[in-house]
């Protein structure tokens, strides 16, 4: 009678739960919670709703829905110069695209610019560009570059090696398996990723009007701080409103470009 394996040993993830409930029990204790203060959080969020959403201030909606427009310009801006400079960055840092050297000196690019808040990015060029929206567009674009370039080469990296070994095998070189196995392939994902940065940029772009990077940002930090709650609210109601038109139509055509491509290629394969 053959004899019953062993349990398998959790001492391991034993271990590591105790280590998480540490480190959460640390952030708890060195972040000095005031539990009275977070308790109080949803009555404080009522009363604050009750003044930004009953009576909304909607005299000021012309001029929220131009600094709306100024932050989709920004956003979209940016989402241009982003994908313009990482992608033939990213390519190069791909596998099998660029020299070893090149590639580990670009990833380390992107992992630096990663590390970065967009905030932070705007407020170093602040100094320089001023108090404009182009501040904030060049800040989204250069943060980009970091998120969007490692998608880049990820893409690149799962593709298929099937394409690229055909056009080497017809004598083709790098730049030949770049463009012609490569970036068809490539194509219709790189396109999907620039329409969510666009996306993304809708929202962060908000934010850096926080720090006078311009937009709607910055006229919501304003009657903020003057406490002009009715007005605070039609522009959340705005805010809200842009955000979401922005995505169902950007959804909607990363969807296109994805399911165009799948059914374009069940078509090749019958």
């Amino acid at each position: 009678m053959n004899a019953l394996p062993a349990p398998p040993s959790k001492t391991r993830a034993t271990v590591w739960s105790i280590v998480a409930g540490l480190v959460l029990l640390a952030c708890i204790v060195f972040l000095d919670v005031d539990w009275a203060a977070l308790f109080g959080l949803p009555r404080s969020s009522w009363e604050y709703g009750v003044l930004m959403f009953s009576d909304p201030t909607w005299e000021k909606l012309p001029r929220a829905l131009f600094e709306t427009w100024r932050s989709i310009s920004m956003a979209w801006l940016g989402a241009i110069g982003c994908v313009v400079c990482s992608i033939p960055l990213g390519m190069l840092a791909a596998r099998g695209v660029g020299p070893t050297w090149l590639r580990m000196i670009l990833r380390g690019i992107f992992a630096v610019i990663r590390a970065v808040p967009e905030v932070i990015i705007a407020l170093i060029l602040l100094t320089v560009t001023g108090l404009t929206p182009f501040t904030g567009a060049l800040a989204l674009g250069i943060a980009g570059i970091g998120t969007q370039g490692k998608w880049v080469y990820e893409t690149i990296e799962s593709l298929n090696d099937d394409a690229s070994e055909a056009v080497a095998a017809a004598g083709g070189g790098k730049v030949a398996v770049l463009r012609w196995a490569l970036w068809p392939a490539a194509l219709p994902t790189l396109m999907s990723f620039a329409l969510y940065r666009f996306e993304l940029n809708i929202r962060m772009s908000a934010v850096l009007g926080l720090v006078g990077a311009g937009g709607i940002g910055s006229m919501l930090s304003n009657y903020t701080n003057f406490r002009e709650w009715g007005t605070v609210g039609m522009l959340l109601i705005v805010v809200i409103v842009a955000t979401m038109l922005v995505d169902l139509v950007s959804g909607a055509i990363r969807r296109r470009i994805m399911e165009g491509s799948r059914a374009r290629g069940l078509v090749r394969s019958r």
